[in-house]
């Protein structure tokens, strides 16, 4: 009998660790749509995507039906706001105020959304956005000895106050006050980025259907084989989870504050084990749009300071041989960005920068592959609801 047992459980065992058929179903399925992309399938993409817009439009309109009230509280609401807007009056100096602040922390808070969505490509908008601009601010301040930089141009563009200030009387903690409400609604931009990965898994488990992201994939086999892992990348994700899991709001904190290309996985971690959403969102929020923010500013303020720049313009020219072609250029462009903040580059020539023209250049190119990357997912999200359908009437 003990022998009976034992072939019993190796077979067991080997038809265990053979792939079912569903599994090999779900996998070839999953190949199929992922070869439904515009560039191998241009016409079926294009036509799943409209289908898969429409069928979206048609959901979105029945869940505002069922909360019509809301949506009619709503439409009141925008309508005497545009009554404030367009009707003259004292009030218009606020009502031009509010506008100017609430579109300005929009455009930071969108950025930073786009910095967690990765615009596809992974590319941080802080790299491409805030912090130049944070950088634009400290060297502006250290030559105009001031932050009261005339609105507008800024923050459009930035030039000196005519009256300048004392010289030494710019501290670093005048250029963090000055930059907090951007850097802050752009931290609160990528927290609210981290959510859909939150809330994928967290859907998944109360379903209990496998949703088509290879992240949650990966998580997956990660809890699988958390015994047997090895490898670095393996051990660093397992840590994040345990952290997570086992600290709770403490732990999300202390991933959120640090630069953690693994968050994404805290996030399904928090979703999985069904975490409070508020624990989730309230660390991530208090973690990357306070702590971490202030650590990316001081970082870059710091760099950008005077003596700093100063310093390694001079470390450029000190390279043997090619040291003071490479420093040229960049004293050139300082200088031309110190005219400017004094008023004295309006009559000089406008070169183009070629460095100006590739970043914008790349900037088209990174929003393209966004919105070519945004068509393939609906139509993939189309070509699982077909397979659905066909697989539940296989099954009747």
């Amino acid at each position: 009998p003990r022998q009976a047992g034992k072939k019993h459980d190796q077979s067991s065992r080997a038809h265990s660790s053979q792939p079912s058929p569903s599994s090999e179903q779900k996998k070839r399925e999953r190949e199929e749509r992922l070869d439904i992309v515009l560039w191998k399938k241009p016409l079926i993409t294009l036509q799943y995507f409209f289908l898969e817009t429409l069928l979206n439009l048609k959901e979105l309109t029945i869940k505002l039906w069922h909360r019509r009230r809301i949506v009619v509280s709503l439409l009141l609401l925008l309508a005497l706001l545009t009554s404030a807007y367009y009707i003259e009056g004292a009030h218009q100096q606020y009502v031009h105020y509010l506008e100017k602040k609430l579109l300005w922390c929009a455009y930071w808070v969108g950025l930073g959304i786009l910095s967690s969505v990765g615009l596809g490509t992974g590319l941080h908008t802080f790299l491409l956005y805030l912090g130049p601009h944070i950088a634009s601010v400290t060297l502006a301040a250290y030559e105009c000895n001031s932050v009261n930089f005339p609105e507008p141009p800024y923050p459009d563009q930035i030039i000196c106050p005519d009256v300048e200030g004392v010289e030494g009387s710019i501290s670093l903690w005048t250029i963090i006050s000055k930059v907090r409400l951007e850097a802050c609604m752009w931290g609160a931009g990528t927290a609210i980025g981290e959510l859909p990965p939150y809330f994928m898994a967290r859907a998944a488990r109360l379903s209990g259907e496998e949703p088509d992201d290879e992240e949650y994939q990966e998580f997956e086999e990660m809890l699988e084989h958390a015994q047997t892992a090895q490898d670095f990348a393996s051990r660093a994700k397992l840590a994040v989870q345990n952290l997570v899991q086992k600290v709770g709001f403490f732990g999300i904190l202390a991933c959120a504050s640090i630069p953690n290309p693994l968050f994404d996985l805290a996030g399904i971690t928090c979703g999985h084990f069904l975490v409070p959403f508020w624990t989730f969102f309230g660390a991530t929020l208090i973690g990357k749009a306070i702590i971490k923010m202030h650590i990316q500013k001081l970082f870059v303020i710091i760099t950008f300071s005077k003596h700093i720049v100063e310093q390694m313009v001079a470390l450029i020219g000190a390279v043997p041989s090619v040291g003071p072609s490479l420093q040229k250029p960049f004293q050139q462009y300082l200088e031309t960005q110190r005219l400017k903040l004094h008023h004295k580059a309006e009559g000089a020539p406008q070169s183009e920068n070629w460095l100006s023209w590739m970043f914008e250049k790349l900037v088209i190119v990174m929003v393209c592959y966004f919105i070519l990357s945004i068509i393939n997912s609906m139509a993939q999200s189309y070509a699982k609801r077909l397979q659905q359908m066909s697989s539940e009437e296989k099954t009747k």
